[in-house]
């Protein structure tokens, strides 16, 4: 058995070598080379599964690909609204030429945004989209869930398809996978609904294509002119996780009438291109132009891996750094970097008032043991921290001074700002914001701040389960 010391040594220097040559955040590359060193076959196994960011070296060369082709588009669209940047404050200027680089969508104004609350209503404003439209419908979720208000939608779309709307659902291979092990993929392909699976998990193909990359995004377009995006999946809350033992999921949605829907067209379109294995260049028509409808200002804002890599993070980390009096988030799921909880700490020694909005109970325990390990260094900096006790609080949201809202699929943590597909909508509104502080004051009322005197006092057994789950934070 002695020779299984050199080939364990052989092994865990040649992945040791792997994980430096790559350069990443130090605390990443500590934890996967302590997980190597201590637990070498799973942790090879592991970092081969999710170790680096690879969606495949094909579907790697087909973004890049269609990225190019994209470019002109996004160029055309940036020069054509470039003079819309100087209806925003100063301060706004320069958050949304970050968030418009690396072939970014601008801001546009004329739309009219409406946010919704109620998970049934929207499900029921879904179906009467689907009634009504005369043109096109895209779906592009990262959950389809079985039973309930979701069945209703999909009844809706085969209706649709069989009065003449050509109707197009993307859906991601994992959140969706008990939707794909149904019969509702052969009734809608049966009824002319194009269906495509994003990022399909293929065994045996781990090697070359990281699992759990997914496509989180929420987009529903209709005719091209109407968007919904937010925090809800195609799901019914009365029957969606229900053994999770955390109540209903609570999330809110926005309705968008105006030109910025065409940019979510226009990221639709490039997903659809680059998940279906049919195409191979994009191509695709300049997104339509939608009318303008209202006075809001606003931008879309899609990453992903591969492709605007990093922006994501960057947009949220100069958002948290220009705020000057307030400063308020909503994630289910928080799990920050070092720059990120240094700059969420420094705010709020600055004086700005920083108040974090998680759910009490979470769906995943190592994430909420994981989530409570910053607590404490947050609140001795004089961040409000908020428990929400009426279901798991699903919205994600940045309120930064009342006056600029980030809203969409994104949650505070590194897996959605640095590997997932995701997709937010920028908006800077002192209307809109005042609605979304409505919202935000509603689940207040709903939660408990965490003391920090009591916090400090908890017992020694959970401050240790803490950082053991924090060791593991990089990696979540």
């Amino acid at each position: 058995m002695n020779w299984l010391i050199p080939i364990h040594f052989l092994l865990v220097t040649i992945f040791i070598a792997v994980i430096i040559s790559v350069r990443r955040p130090v605390g990443v590359a500590f934890a996967w080379i302590f997980i190597v060193m201590t637990f070498p076959l799973l942790g090879i196994s592991l970092y081969i599964l999710i170790g680096e960011r690879p969606v495949g070296r094909g579907l790697t060369r087909k973004i890049k690909r269609m990225d190019r082709e994209y470019a002109k588009i996004t160029e055309a669209l940036r020069q054509q609204y470039a003079p819309e940047r100087l209806k925003l404050p100063s301060e706004a200027r320069a958050l949304s030429l970050l968030a418009e680089s690396k072939n970014g969508t601008p801001v546009v104004s004329g739309n009219k945004i409406k946010l919704y609350t109620n998970s049934l209503e929207i499900l029921q404003l879904f179906i009467d989209e689907i009634n009504q439209a005369k043109e096109s419908l895209h779906m592009e979720f990262y959950i389809w869930a079985l039973g309930g208000d979701a069945d209703r939608v999909g009844e809706a779309v085969i209706a649709a398809s069989k009065r003449g709307v050509k109707c197009r659902v993307l859906l991601d291979s994992l959140g969706s996978k008990s939707w794909f092990k149904s019969h509702w993929p052969a009734r809608f392909r049966r009824a002319g609904i194009e269906v495509t699976e994003a990022l399909p998990i293929q065994v045996g193909r781990f090697q070359f294509r990281r699992a759990d990359l997914r496509l989180h995004r929420k987009i529903f377009v209709v005719d091209g002119s109407v968007v919904w995006t937010g925090s809800m999946n195609l799901v019914d809350p009365r029957t969606f996780k229900q053994d999770s033992g955390v109540g209903e999921w609570v999330d809110a949605m926005v309705r968008v009438e105006g030109p910025v829907a065409a940019q979510f067209e226009l990221t639709f379109s490039f997903d659809w291109s680059v998940d279906n294995p049919k195409i191979t260049h994009f191509n695709d028509r300049r997104p339509p132009i939608a009318p303008y409808e209202g006075a809001a200002i606003a931008q879309e804002l899609a990453s992903g891996p591969v492709y605007r890599d990093d922006i994501l993070y960057q947009v949220i980390l100069s958002a948290i750094i220009d705020a000057r009096e307030e400063l308020t988030i909503t994630t289910p799921y928080f799990g920050p970097d070092d720059g990120l909880l240094q700059a969420l700490m420094a705010s709020a020694r600055r004086g700005v008032k920083v108040t974090l909005i998680v759910p009490k109970l979470n769906d995943s325990t190592l994430v909420a043991w994981s989530s409570k390990s910053y607590y404490q260094d947050l609140m001795n900096s004089g961040v409000r921290i908020a428990e929400f006790h009426g279901g798991l609080l699903h919205t994600k949201s940045l309120l930064i001074d009342r006056r600029i809202a980030i809203f969409g699929s994104v949650n505070f943590d590194q897996r959605s700002l640095r590997l997932n597909f995701e997709i937010s909508l920028i908006v800077y509104n002192d209307e809109f914001c005042s609605r979304l502080q409505i919202l935000i004051q509603s689940y207040l009322d709903q939660s408990e701040y965490v003391d920090p005197l009591a916090w400090a006092k908890r017992p020694a057994w959970q401050r240790y389960l803490e950082n053991a789950a924090h060791l593991t934070s990089p990696l979540l």
